[in-house]
């Protein structure tokens, strides 16, 4: 039976998405997102960065698949697609640095392969680009005409030029193939599912802090970031698939509220009650003294802008790492059937309350 004509228990006919990089921190929840609206969700992931821990509620789902792949090789799926986000890359410093050469074969191959997906699906297609195209900004705050001030022989420059590539050739599939596209320029985003050696702030900060240890805080800590939750940007990258056709971005989802990296570390403090003590270590190399979106397209067009207070944001996501480094479950690198293993119960019971 073709997939696309398969219908729901409601009698209407189920759209079915893929999003690549779904096993991820903002993919997970993605697919999570998909589901509860009504998708059928095709997640593929090569677990790099990515886990089976962040999809395991979901893989009893009558409507979720989950393919384990790597997006640099084409893939072929069976029955017609009506959508494709394009998450698939390693986001953190420590993990894009790890393999730079397969960070930007995934941002360039692994694109233009899922680009050729849904040219032939005549899927609509969203890529998560990022404000790293941006590099070390000259403008503040930074807009969707800033065309970056990036090092392109620079230890970043795997992920920044690479997204930079990866958004010059989905424009060329849209002006030469008039395929539907939408791109969003993510900003720092934080919440539950972080990994906890993912080397960003947010995650570094509440580990080191539950754990006692001393925060690291590279540079003054007077530099800065705009920290959106993970729920605020999954509205936006709905709400920009969803816009009309013409609308093709690139578009900012951040939030627009700077603040220091000595004012996050303190708030980690207080959230985590910790007595860790702050440790300044020198600036990584490219590494942005400012970031700060402008959302004014994002509100006028999609009538979006970030709701959850950076209070509520964190709290949330230190209840999400107390609970992972309290039950310590071990990693799966291969989806098993069955039930939620003991810490994403714990988790689902603390979020519903």
């Amino acid at each position: 039976m073709n997939m696309r004509q398969s219908t729901s228990s409601f009698g209407h006919s189920l759209r079915r998405t893929i999003v690549t990089g779904g096993a991820g921190f903002i993919g997970s929840h993605l697919c999570d997102s998909l589901l509860q609206r009504g998708d059928e969700v095709i997640c593929i992931d090569n677990l790099y960065t990515g886990s089976i821990r962040n999809i395991r509620p979901l893989l009893n789902h009558p409507h979720f698949q989950f393919i384990e792949h790597d997006v640099r090789i084409p893939l072929r799926i069976e029955g017609e697609i009506d959508r494709i986000y394009n998450l698939a890359c390693p986001a953190s410093p420590c993990h894009y640095q790890r393999d730079p050469i397969g960070t930007m074969k995934t941002c360039v191959v692994g694109t233009i392969s899922t680009l050729e997906l849904a040219l032939q699906k005549s899927a609509r297609f969203l890529q998560a680009s990022t404000s790293e195209v941006y590099g070390d900004p000259e403008i503040h705050p930074q807009p969707e005409s800033y065309v970056g001030h990036v090092n392109p022989i620079g230890p970043r420059a795997c992920y920044d030029e690479g997204k930079r590539a990866a958004e010059a050739v989905i424009f060329d599939y849209h002006r030469l193939h008039g395929l539907e596209i939408k791109v969003a320029r993510i900003f720092n985003t934080y919440g539950p599912r972080m990994l906890e050696n993912d080397g960003r702030v947010v995650s570094n900060f509440i580990v080191q802090a539950l754990r006692g240890e001393p925060i690291t805080v590279y540079g003054s800590g007077k530099q800065t970031r705009s920290f959106c939750f993970i729920d605020d940007l999954i509205r936006g990258l709905d709400l920009l698939m969803e816009s009309p056709a013409s609308i093709t971005g690139p578009v900012n989802l951040g939030n627009p509220q700077e603040m220091t990296i000595e004012a996050i570390a303190r708030e980690v403090l207080a959230r985590t009650k910790s007595k860790s003590r702050l440790r300044f270590e020198p600036l990584p190399v490219d590494d942005p003294k400012r970031r700060k979106p402008t959302i004014d397209a994002a509100k006028k067009i999609l009538g979006w802008r970030p709701e959850v207070p950076i209070e509520k944001g964190i709290e949330a996501t230190v209840a999400y790492f107390a609970l992972r480094l309290a039950t310590r479950e071990p990693e799966t690198k291969r989806p098993t059937r069955g039930r939620p293993g003991q810490s994403e119960r714990a988790w689902l019971a603390v979020t519903s309350q």
